[in-house]
């Protein structure tokens, strides 16, 4: 099977109109539906139900779709891991959220530099759970990102679980208390993930986020770890005991055989191991 039927098959099933999905790939419907019919005939099997005003996946285009996404960007990942491999210069590249390695990414860093024939690390900065798109699209050969987050063709390895604080304006009714529960913030714990993309959403990195609080805006859940490391004025942190930990892991791409990589893995395990023990001593 070859990619360019996966790719037309991708993008109707998709946009689930052959028009939009002709526009996108920037041929005609024509030979778009065509691409589509004859892969059908080369799977024995029907792919997408076709009425006169609608398009819809049938249980055999699920599964492909899936599959297919998955194998396009494997190709794609192999393409840039190989011409990285053969850059004169070859280097390992770490996705993280800015403000978003629990305190991890310089020390992993240094500690790994220090190791005989570590390759360079560049830092790639990214977006709320972009990390792993980056992984599988061969972007990014390593990445901090914080659960739960999209699984799918990647492995990871859990560093760190930490209790949660909410950051308050230092004038907020609820500073007064010492400890806030999830139902004090009209929070529940399947809330989480929700409200933690929405407090991401309202600016680009935390400082952003805490100047908002500072001036009465939201009042967001953020790991224990940001108040020792982001103490500002006009913003409190109280513990909210109840709220499920902030779990940071490191994710790699399932089929990866880095020695560079599985090195880096290694040093981030250790790192987070050593900083564990220190807090809990």
């Amino acid at each position: 099977m070859e990619s360019r039927p996966l790719r037309y098959f991708v993008a109707v099933a998709e946009e689930l109109n052959f028009t939009r999905a002709a526009e996108r790939l920037g041929i005609s419907p024509p030979p778009l539906s065509r691409a589509i019919r004859q892969l059908e005939a080369e799977m024995g099997v029907a792919l997408l139900e076709r009425t006169t005003h609608n398009v819809a996946l049938t249980p055999a285009g699920a599964v492909l779709l899936t599959e297919a996404r998955i194998a396009l960007d494997a190709l794609q990942a192999a393409e840039r891991r190989a011409q990285r491999a053969a850059a004169p210069e070859p280097k390992l590249i770490l996705a993280v959220k800015a403000d978003g390695d629990a305190g991890l990414l310089e020390p992993v860093l240094t500690c790994f530099a220090s190791q005989p024939g570590a390759v360079p690390v560049a830092v790639r900065l990214c977006g709320w759970l972009e990390q792993p798109r980056l992984l599988r699209q061969g972007e990014a050969d390593v990445a901090l990102v914080h659960e739960p987050f999209d699984r799918t063709g990647l492995d990871s390895e859990t560093l760190t679980s930490e209790p949660r604080v909410v950051a308050l304006a230092a004038d907020h009714p609820l500073a007064a208390r010492d400890r806030l529960t999830l139902a004090d913030l009209g929070l529940r714990p399947d809330d989480m993930t929700r409200s933690v993309e929405k407090n991401r959403s309202l600016g680009r990195d935390l400082a952003q986020l805490l100047t908002l609080v500072a001036l009465g805006g939201p009042t967001p859940v953020l790991p224990a770890s940001v108040a020792a490391r982001y103490p500002r004025p006009g913003v409190v942190y109280r513990p909210v005991p109840d709220a499920p930990p902030s779990v940071l892991a490191i994710a790699w791409p399932q089929q990866s055989r880095s020695t560079a990589t599985a090195a880096l893995i290694r040093t981030a395990a250790s790192v987070a191991d050593t900083v564990r023990s220190r807090h809990a001593a």
